[in-house]
């Protein structure tokens, strides 16, 4: 049985990050009635985008369809009811969580389902665009798609900035038109900045997981990075991610874990079953401690490489960027979505699996999880290739078959047996 080697306490700022999450779906169910647009579309999309509208809340689909996967039934349920309208099994399963749930008219927080006034999406993944396509069309509401130019980030940058700065003012436009409200460029660019440090100051705070022992573990971020992704829009969430940086820092200082018995550190990679978390805490009866993955790092954060380390990215701010009209917002905005890690994902992997390796190494990680997630092609893209990526640094790597969102896809005896397996040719065991 693994001894505790560091002090541990619990996160002082815990309980705000569940009431910023559950305050914020509380607005989504209210929004309507109390006067409020209500917007949904990807979180991945422009969420800061309809800021300058006035009063408004945004149901973002994938957190919502990993809501529901948390409760096994109603997500078996919300699958079900897709299946029988005869789609596809193997189709994005948040995507199939959020119209179940959309069908049934159920709510994962109790209640009926939210209407929208409006769809808004930008995106980069096969599914994204039919998938609000069809919630415009059950709902007879109008739609917008923002199509994100993917590819080699160091290929026809400008290019791609100018085709998405274009969309993104067409969907202001169009946005006036749609709702009858004018626009507040002003109140556009204060959503900028929010969205872009709430971006940041999430950043910073999972390089502070460099530090041995790691102040943070994986499941930890699950509920921390889910700010930013909800409402990394708003002053909320900036002044939640300074404090919670400021807390990791004196983790940092005071050699305070996630884990006590820190002995190996590991990487995930992909969603996790949102209904399996506690494979995360099976691991630390080894002495096991995840300390993040591309996806949690990079969700609502973005990592580059300066000066020969891996750090946040640099903010319009932090490189003298002033923003003083409409134009100048969305320029930064898609400037800074074509930059972020996670845009690359979907298409250009090798440069994922690069920074994979790359960081496994910066953050003195011991071995790989790798899930090989059903319910997400754009995560598993390049997933097999960039396990050949880790064997060749010398990195142990372990895959598991599985879905973020739909329980029929995992057999956790299984699971487990592959995890014992791995453990033990890491040279650890448990009690």
């Amino acid at each position: 049985m693994p001894v505790a080697k560091y002090p541990t306490r619990p996160l002082k700022l815990w309980q705000k990050a569940k009431e910023l999450r559950l305050n914020h779906y509380k607005d989504v169910a209210t929004a309507r009635q109390n006067g409020k647009l209500l917007v949904t579309g990807g979180t991945d999309g422009f969420t800061s985008l309809p800021a300058g509208l006035g009063d408004y809340a945004y149901l973002g689909g994938e957190p919502w369809g990993a809501s529901i996967s948390v409760d096994p039934v109603l997500a078996t349920q919300c699958v079900e009811a897709v299946e029988a309208k005869n789609f596809a099994r193997d189709m994005c399963a948040y995507m199939r969580n959020y119209w179940g749930s959309m069908y049934l008219n159920k709510s994962p927080f109790g209640g009926p389902f939210p209407k929208p006034d409006f769809c808004l999406q930008g995106g980069f993944c096969d599914s994204h665009h039919k998938w609000f396509q069809h919630v415009a069309e059950f709902f007879k509401i109008p739609y917008f798609a923002i199509d994100i130019p993917l590819g080699d980030p160091g290929v026809g940058f400008e290019r791609k900035q100018e085709y998405l700065s274009g969309q993104l003012l067409d969907a202001i436009e169009w946005m006036e038109k749609t709702t009858g409200r004018k626009y507040d460029d002003g109140k556009l660019i204060e959503a900028v900045n929010n969205d872009i440090e709430s971006s940041a100051l999430w950043s910073q705070i999972c390089c502070l997981n460099k530090a041995i022992p790691a102040p943070m573990d994986e499941k930890m971020m699950f509920s921390l990075y889910i700010v930013a992704v909800l409402i990394r829009h708003e002053r909320e969430s900036v002044d939640f991610y300074k404090e919670l940086k400021a807390e990791m820092e004196d983790r940092v200082r005071d050699g305070i874990a996630a884990v006590p018995t820190e002995t190996v550190r590991l990487m995930h990679d992909s969603q996790p079953p949102w209904y399996f978390l506690k494979l995360w805490r099976y691991l630390e009866e080894y002495g096991a401690v995840v300390i993040g993955s591309f996806y949690s790092f990079t969700l609502s954060g973005f990592i580059e490489k300066r000066d020969g380390v891996w750090q946040a990215g640099q903010t319009p701010k932090e490189r003298g960027v002033v923003m003083k009209s409409r134009e100048d917002a969305v320029q930064v905005l898609a400037d800074w979505y074509l930059r972020r890690n996670v845009t690359q994902e979907f298409s250009v992997p090798w440069v994922k699996n690069q920074e994979m390796v790359a960081w496994a190494k910066e953050w003195t990680v011991n071995g790989f999880i790798i899930h090989l997630n059903r319910g997400c092609e754009g995560t598993a893209f390049g997933q097999m290739e960039a396990r050949l990526e880790l064997l060749k640094a010398g990195i142990p790597v372990m895959t598991y078959e599985g879905n973020m969102a739909d329980k029929r896809e995992l057999n956790e005896g299984q699971t487990l047996d592959r995890i014992d397996a791995f453990m033990e040719s890491l040279g650890l065991k448990k009690k």
